[in-house]
């Protein structure tokens, strides 16, 4: 399969105020194939906005180079963006516009224009079923039109590859559907390569044809979900949250060696939230195990032996989520 997208040690670094440097994304390499949904999944801080904004060359890499279908985005710039559409994260609308200004302005800005901008803003209008608001100004839609108005904005020139960057932020859950059902569209139906971040496992799971974690500036994993789920084997993951306070090292250690099939526990402590810290969520054992339900009959007994309050257990099969937890030790969302 032909390749679109390739990275080869991509990286950027910021200088701070007080002199220092942050290396923001270290070194990235990336295959993208033709006609493939790829998803970016990492938490907030990852650096996948990053390091789509270098690829898509809206910011210039402190080193290394990344080529669209052949192109490098840092000595051929132009041919390289003739072959993409780009979707932000933000809104990148005229709210006093109506939709239709807004797709014919940008649709100019790609050199279109006369009869074929007219016939290509109808057939996204209908592509994102907005037809019917087409004369209605941006700042009248929801969140989630604006949404489906921007994607229409990043395909304006029928790009063979699009970028689409957290593009389900702060949308209702139908908005969202249509979101993602039109992605797979995109794919399916017009051979599109879609290079998606987000930090939603149940996204990524769903769209992707493969997908690269990513976690401080570095893709820690990369595979089909089914490649990458085996990193962990067939272990479950049981999810066990608690009132306790601390659970002490001497415990989790017995808990690895003495119950069968317990490969690996972490802790996550109560975290303060709320204003002042008044609230705060409980805390949380994730313990690792062959045939999970088995085990959790001597995990339960095990944990009351030690006078460890248990407030609720849930038993969940092999996930990008535990991919990342036994990467990182870390939940996805922390």
């Amino acid at each position: 399969m032909q390749t679109m997208v390739e990275t080869r040690n991509l990286r950027k670094t910021y200088n701070r105020a007080d002199g220092s440097t942050i290396e923001a994304v270290k070194g990235v390499d990336l295959e993208i194939r033709q006609g493939e949904i790829f998803s970016l999944l990492g938490p907030n801080g990852a650096g996948k906005t990053t390091t789509i904004s270098m690829i898509s060359g809206l910011v210039t890499p402190t080193e290394g180079d990344a080529t669209i279908g052949g192109f490098s985005i840092t000595r051929q710039a132009m041919e390289a963006k003739r072959l993409m559409g780009f979707v932000p994260q933000e809104i990148a609308l005229y709210p006093e516009l109506s939709a239709r200004q807004n797709l014919a302005f940008f649709g100019r800005m790609y050199g279109l224009g006369g009869k074929s901008l007219s016939r290509r803003v109808d057939e996204l209008l209908e592509f994102v079923d907005l037809a019917h608001r087409q004369k209605d100004r941006i700042d009248t839609f929801s969140g989630g039109m604006k949404r489906r108005i921007n994607l229409a904005a990043g395909l304006l020139n029928s790009p063979p590859l699009i970028y689409m960057d957290e593009p389900t932020v702060g949308i209702d859950p139908q908005s969202r559907r249509r979101i993602l059902d039109t992605v797979k569209t995109l794919r399916d139906e017009q051979g599109m390569t879609v290079l998606y971040t987000t930090h939603l496992m149940e996204e990524a799971e769903e769209l992707s044809d493969r997908v690269g974690i990513m976690d401080h500036g570095e893709i820690i994993a990369m595979g089909t979900q089914d490649e990458l789920t085996q990193q962990v084997g067939e272990e479950d993951r049981l999810e066990i949250t608690t009132g306790a306070q601390n659970v002490g090292e001497a415990l989790i250690e017995r808990m690895q060696q003495e119950i069968a099939g317990v490969t690996r526990v972490l802790y996550n402590p109560p975290e303060q939230i709320g204003d002042n810290g008044s609230e705060s969520t409980p805390a949380r054992l994730t313990v690792f195990a062959k045939r999970g339900r088995t085990a959790l009959p001597q995990i339960i007994q095990t944990l009351d032996a030690a006078g460890i309050d248990i407030q609720s257990v849930e038993v969940l099969e092999p996930d990008l989520e535990a991919v990342f937890l036994a990467l990182t030790g870390r939940a996805l969302r922390d």
